[in-house]
């Protein structure tokens, strides 16, 4: 799939193998101002890429392989993460995690999807495509922390749900509406991140939330790109069409009312500079749950409901 991206980043690329080449010779007063002019060259180039990125390139870069995952931005931004397993119900899934943590001086809760590098752990978090007891899971340390008057903070990024007949057997799409309506209602401040890919409703499913943020080049949909091509042109070949008619990138949710917050990222997406993107999200965060901790009880948990039955209202003209 990445290699499709490497397409439209491949004139990153070509700068970049100039600039490792230059530095295998010694130091020079020649060598410093040609890599001076190549770092130059290469930040307008991805300037020039990723501020004009189309839809579906987008979903690209928000399926970036080397793209944060949940566990990285609980590494660089939580201390005393504590994880929770299991659904009490069947067993654990890898492909959510969730538990406790502080995050500057707050205790907080967090849910998020997360998926694998390399094969191994591709196969261990399935993908990042929960099954129900993911859901049940993420839904058990939400109540334990409404309990305790934890604020609670998700991360999105997954392909959906996972399809499997054993998933359905289980109840996929009953823990989904349990966890839409559980959410609708904690008396506690959610934000809910899309921190990469936000698949139909196994990303709504940990979303309901009084915050909705977007990192610049994610995307959120109903439906995948590929999934709509297959059942509109009943082939693959029109993903790009799809995507553009799909409008999920930040900017088509914000400009939807679906979606509160754009954080941005570094120059050429978050995999370029996965620190600095976690000061960018931590800032956001750090902000939203000041904000939201001053909202009376009841109008937190009012407001978040109106927020979603608002949602795909038309006004009449």
């Amino acid at each position: 799939m990445y290699r499709k991206a490497e397409e439209f980043e491949k004139p990153i690329r070509e700068i970049q193998e100039q600039m490792a080449e230059l530095r295998r010779y010694p130091e020079s007063m020649q060598r410093d101002v040609r890599l001076e002019r190549l770092e130059k060259k290469l930040a307008d180039t991805r300037g020039d890429i990723y501020g004009n990125l189309s839809r579906w390139q987008t979903t690209l870069v928000a399926r970036h392989p080397q793209r944060p995952y949940t566990l990285d931005y609980v590494g660089q931004l939580f201390t005393d993460f504590v994880e929770l397993r299991g659904d009490r119900l069947y067993r654990d899934d890898p492909a959510i995690v969730a538990g406790l943590a502080e995050f500057r001086g707050q205790s907080v809760g967090i849910v998020g999807h997360q998926k694998g590098r390399n094969t191994k752990e591709k196969l261990h978090r399935n993908f990042g495509m929960p099954n129900p007891e993911g859901y049940r899971k993420a839904l058990r340390v939400m109540r334990m922390a409404e309990r305790f008057g934890l604020p609670i903070l998700t991360f999105i990024d997954t392909p959906g749900a996972y399809p499997g007949s054993g998933a359905e057997e289980r109840g996929v799409a009953e823990s989904i509406a349990v966890s839409l309506r559980e959410m609708s209602s904690l008396r506690v401040p959610i934000i809910a991140t899309v921190i990469g890919e936000g698949g139909s409703g196994g990303a709504l499913a940990i979303g309901v939330s009084d915050r909705v943020n977007m990192l610049e080049h994610s995307v959120y949909s109903v439906i995948s790109p590929e999934s709509c091509s297959s059942i509109l042109w009943r082939d693959a070949d029109h993903t790009e069409e799809a995507a553009e008619a799909l409008r999920l990138t930040a900017t088509d949710l914000v400009d939807l009312g679906l979606v509160d917050v754009i954080i941005p990222e570094p120059a050429g997406g978050a995999h370029t500079d996965p620190l600095s993107m976690g000061t960018n999200l931590a800032a956001v965060l750090s902000r939203q749950l000041d904000e939201l901790g001053r909202v009376p009880t009841e109008r937190l948990v009012d407001s978040r409901y109106s927020k979603f039955r608002a949602m795909g209202s038309i006004a009449a003209e």
